[in-house]
């Protein structure tokens, strides 16, 4: 583990459009200290020429033998991990230059080993959807089992306080997973940065019976293999994470540009 080095765990799988712009946001922090960490789920498109056309030291690159999906693909990425401090961001998304600079220091000030940032909605092709996402000043465990309030492209935490964090096998919630990791490890508190210091690509979604059916399986999923509860437990926790979902979306999202 290196002192003040940030490793960042960004997996992929054919992304090649958006991986460019996501390197060079990393590039672009005022923060220098840091190793981007890229480990490719063996992605079908043209993802190994961008990232090949990079030439900084500070890039590793890791290509999976096998599909493996992006569980075990950012597992694979923390495994490789030598930072003092994690942080994440997919393939896809963006940070605002300051933000490993500014979260550093918030961390250190508050002595908070894990935080999270206020971030914006960009679309697919990069425009600003004026959609703005905030969350509590503090999520303890109790609000992260309600429902999972931290963006991961927003998220650092301390690796000397959580050590390694490994999840199980699952499609889908495999970011929240992790953090459930991270409070079943320690009886910690996250702390809000509000500043806007990221920015997600948000794809269409369709929302139909079909959708959110799919939605609360994967949830129960979350619960069941990952969090290894009962069935009527990670049931219950399913239904009362989507409800607080709800909830979270009328209180947090909020629509229109900011000062």
């Amino acid at each position: 583990m290196i002192d003040g080095l940030v490793s960042v765990i960004m997996p992929s799988w054919n992304t090649a459009p958006f991986i460019g712009e996501s390197i060079r946001a990393v590039q672009a922090q005022t923060y220098s200290n840091w190793e981007l960490i890229i480990v490719d789920d063996c992605s079908i498109d043209f993802t190994d020429a961008v990232v090949a056309s990079f030439s900084d030291e500070r890039i590793r690159y890791f290509k999976n033998e096998h599909n493996l999906g992006a569980a075990l693909t950012r597992n694979r990425a923390l495994q490789e991990a030598r930072g003092e401090w994690i942080a994440f961001l997919d393939s896809d998304d963006l940070w605002t230059p300051d933000k490993l600079e500014k979260q550093i220091a918030f961390m250190q000030e508050n002595d908070c080993p894990l935080s999270y940032t206020e971030y914006e909605k960009i679309s697919e092709a990069g425009e600003p959807l004026n959609v703005r996402v905030s969350g509590p000043d503090a999520v303890n465990r109790k609000k992260m089992y309600r429902y999972d309030y931290i963006g991961q492209l927003t998220m650092m935490y301390s690796a000397k306080v959580f050590g390694l964090i490994q999840i199980k096998d699952i499609k889908k919630n495999n970011d929240y997973a992790i953090r459930l990791q991270l409070y079943r490890r320690k009886g910690t508190v996250a702390r809000l940065l509000k500043a806007y210091l990221a920015r997600s690509r948000v794809r269409e979604v369709i929302i139909s019976p079909d959708k959110l059916r799919r939605i609360l399986l994967s949830h129960y999923d979350l619960f069941r293999v990952c969090d290894e509860r009962s069935a009527v437990v990670a049931f219950f926790f399913a239904c009362r994470n989507m409800w607080f979902g709800l909830l979270k979306k009328k209180k947090y999202e909020k629509t229109g540009t900011h000062a």
